[in-house]
Order: structure tokens, then C-alpha cells, then sequence
């Protein structure tokens, strides 16, 4: 694959937009096109499992040195399911998209990887200041998530 720069869909509402959506074509990225993608947008879900269970939650996210970090707070299902677990940690998978309702032009990344808590307190404060909570709650807990595979398909026209 090229090393095009990797665009953003279309955010204008198409001209045709209550017409059928035309077959698109999809397009293998890279993982430096994948991670640049995940460090363009502040939202995604992380998967991991729950009484052996998958379970999603919606996060705020930042790509720091290639991995991903999400705040998180004591008492939290994903905080509970990575303390305690040794290197390399616990097996998660993180998902980021930006997908035009209407063009249906678009990308969606997935990366799966080890998450562990971050517990040097130097750390954990510098991604407190770098990545605020969206929820009205204190976020006292840090997650990086190492990416060891990172997939990504481009929905084109």
C-alpha cells in the first residue's frame, strides 16, 4: 500500500444524500496510517472481558509512542479487569471510526494488545493533564494499551 496521506471522510452532507449509497471499495491500511488515524480523534470503545463476557465502554483516548491511554477510575470494570495482572497484561481491543452517515465514506481502526494500569505517579500525571474526563467524575486511574496487532480499512468511493 502507498504512503498517501490518509483523509478524513467527507463532513459536508452530500448533494444526493437521500440517494442509495453506491458500493465502496475498502482499503487495507498500514499500522503508521492506523495510529495516525487513532491520534486524529479523542473518542473509541475498548473491548475486554467481564465474567468471561466481552463488554464495550466508550472512551476518551490519547496515542502516546505508539500505544493508546484512557483514564479510567478505582472501581471501574476496566480498571478491576487490568490491576493485578502481570506483564504483559490483559488482552483488550480498542476501536476508533469516523463513518459518514450519508456518503458512508470513512475509516475504522482496531487495534488489539495488552493493557496494564500505569503506575509510575510522574506518568500518571502527565496523561491527567493531557486527557480530561468527559464524565462530571474523578478519573484517578490510567490504562496503556500496547498494540500488538493494528488493522484498519478506508471505505472509499
Amino acid at each position: 500500500m502507498s504512503e498517501e496521506p490518509v483523509r478524513h471522510p467527507i463532513t459536508a452532507r452530500s448533494q444526493d444524500a437521500d440517494a442509495p449509497a453506491r458500493p465502496r471499495r475498502t482499503v487495507e491500511l498500514n499500522r503508521a496510517q492506523c495510529l495516525r488515524l487513532l491520534g486524529g480523534v479523542s473518542l473509541g470503545r475498548i473491548v475486554f472481558t467481564q465474567h468471561a463476557l466481552p463488554a464495550i465502554r466508550p472512551v476518551n483516548h490519547i496515542v502516546v509512542d505508539g500505544d493508546i491511554i484512557v483514564r479510567t477510575h478505582q472501581g471501574a470494570a476496566l480498571a478491576a479487569h487490568v490491576q493485578g495482572i502481570p506483564v504483559p497484561g490483559a488482552v483488550v481491543a480498542y476501536e476508533a471510526d469516523i463513518i459518514d452517515p450519508d456518503t458512508h465514506l470513512g475509516w475504522s481502526v482496531v487495534a488489539t494488545g495488552y493493557a496494564r494500569l500505569v503506575t509510575d505517579p510522574a506518568e500518571l500525571a502527565q496523561y491527567q493533564g493531557r486527557l480530561q474526563p468527559w464524565v462530571d467524575q474523578a478519573m484517578d486511574h490510567a490504562v496503556r494499551i500496547h498494540p500488538e496487532v493494528i488493522t484498519g480499512i478506508q471505505l472509499t468511493a
